[in-house]
């Protein structure tokens, strides 16, 4: 018998409970099977995050869900820490770094901006895909596959119900068997 897959939800959000969107995506996976989430503010220490502790989660399950707010561009500082305390030559890439391969690398992001911003004629001159090249990039080199983002833009503007519409959205994505790769 087989086992299930299992996902492992980083989440990356400097205040969590001080955050409605980014708090109810992760209500609203909280109570599925398989699925572990990791509140990275919660677990970091005064001198940032230790490795031998993050990367045999990382071995454990089949899937990593990067979820944060997006940033001035990128993933909050929170989260570029733990890449860089955790995602180490001879773990993550480079000799011996084959830990990660064969993984799917799912970003789950949200952004103050409507859709309409994040294009090349738009308000951010930048589609999201263009945008979110480094972590693309970082999948690659840890030998993962990068899933299609779930991109959740507008939050300023979200109400309660399309609150709970994304939160659906994301529960059926994290609890299908295969998360579709991009690349």
């Amino acid at each position: 018998m087989s086992r299930k897959p299992s996902t492992l939800v980083l989440l990356a959000h400097p205040d969590p409970a001080g955050s409605r969107v980014n708090s109810a995506l992760a209500d609203a996976i909280r109570d599925l099977e398989g699925v572990h989430i990791r509140d990275l503010a919660a677990v970091r220490r005064a001198d940032g995050f230790d490795a031998a502790e993050e990367q045999p989660l990382l071995v454990e399950h089949d899937t990593v869900v990067f979820q944060f707010p997006w940033y001035w561009y990128s993933v909050p500082g929170i989260l570029k820490e733990w890449m860089d305390q955790v995602l180490l030559y001879g773990f993550a890439y480079g000799a011996g770094g084959t830990k990660l391969h064969g993984k799917t690398l799912q970003v789950v992001t949200t952004t103050g901006g409507p859709n309409e911003s994040y294009r090349a004629s738009g308000y951010n001159r930048f589609t999201m895909s263009d945008l979110l090249r480094p972590l693309d990039a970082t999948a690659h080199l840890c030998g993962m596959a990068l899933a299609e983002p779930f991109v959740v833009h507008g939050v300023r503007h979200l109400d309660e119900a399309a609150l709970a519409e994304y939160g659906a959205r994301y529960r059926d994505l994290l609890a299908g068997e295969e998360l579709r790769a991009t690349a």
